[in-house]
């Protein structure tokens, strides 16, 4: 563990933000255990549980989000520097987009068990959660995280990002059979969901055995199971056989996902008002204020 001391108070405020945020993505992530019900009102509770764990990834975001915007421009250049990299922007910005897309993954979820939801509303959630994957990934996959934590929070992020990039082509795939579309480019949509199930398997498994290792191959659900359970399934009779040395080639003929407006944002956040008692100890903007 790095131990690290600055006589900024702005630097402070980033620490207990993070700490804020990181302590909401655990409660979040806990809800989501399917190991405290009884059968007997185990739907309508994991339900609930599923709805306050987005509020609850929002929150994580809007601190995190608050964090980048309005606490890391107080902090000078080369105190911005010598940040801990937990605390650099690229890994808050990831963090942030990683509680959003998680956010998502639960709404696409729920959307898979409700006989309302459309295959469009679907689609179009798989597609938001590409996004929200692929830019954390973009913030993150530079920074040199060489600690067990970094590298592992890396992998998480790629294998999410891959099994979000499976259940959209899937989605897309079936959407595009529906319509006036060449049976070719359903065929490849769907070829490419089947690659990327493929991959998003090993990334989980290299997520899992990576120190510190955590527990392997848990049950899938929500999106995953759907996965898990659809993709092998209905893609075996509709896809064209491929040579295993081609994979590549499926996902660059794969059409391209529909680029949807993000519509889950972070929860507005503002510091608390400063108490009256700390008024005489501020001295040359030692104590930040809102």
């Amino acid at each position: 563990m790095q131990e690290t001391t600055m006589s900024d108070s702005w630097y402070e405020v980033l620490s207990v933000l993070h700490l804020m945020a990181v302590l909401l993505l655990s409660q979040a992530n806990l809800l989501l255990l399917p190991n405290k019900f009884t059968s007997g009102y185990q739907s309508t509770a994991l339900e609930d549980c599923k709805r306050a764990s987005i509020d609850i990834f929002l929150k994580a975001a809007g601190y995190l989000d608050f964090a980048v915007q309005k606490v890391l421009p107080q902090l000078p250049l080369e105190l911005r520097n010598d940040l801990p990299l937990d605390l650099s922007e690229g890994v808050l910005k990831a963090l942030c987009l990683q509680a959003l897309g998680q956010g998502v993954e639960i709404q696409l979820g729920m959307a898979i068990d409700s006989i309302k939801a459309t295959l469009a509303v679907k689609r179009r959630l798989a597609c938001e959660m590409v996004k929200y994957w692929h830019q954390a990934e973009e913030y993150i996959k530079d920074l040199p995280l060489a600690n067990g934590w970094g590298e592992k929070h890396k992998l998480f992020i790629q294998w999410k990002h891959i099994e979000a990039k499976a259940i959209a082509y899937y989605l897309h795939g079936l959407i595009l059979e529906e319509g006036n579309t060449s049976a070719g480019i359903a065929a490849a949509a769907l070829q490419a969901a089947e690659e990327y199930l493929k991959e998003s398997k090993m990334a989980c498994d290299s997520f899992h055995v990576t120190l510190p290792s955590s527990r392997y191959n848990p049950p899938p659900w929500g999106a995953s199971k759907y996965l898990a359970e659809r993709i092998p399934k209905e893609t075996s009779s509709k896809t064209i056989n491929w040579d295993s040395q081609k994979h590549e080639m499926i996902k660059q003929v794969a059409p391209a996902l529909p680029d949807f407006v993000l519509s889950l944002k972070p929860d507005e956040y503002q510091l608390p008002s400063t108490d009256p008692s700390w008024n005489d100890l501020q001295v040359q903007n030692v104590v930040p204020t809102k």
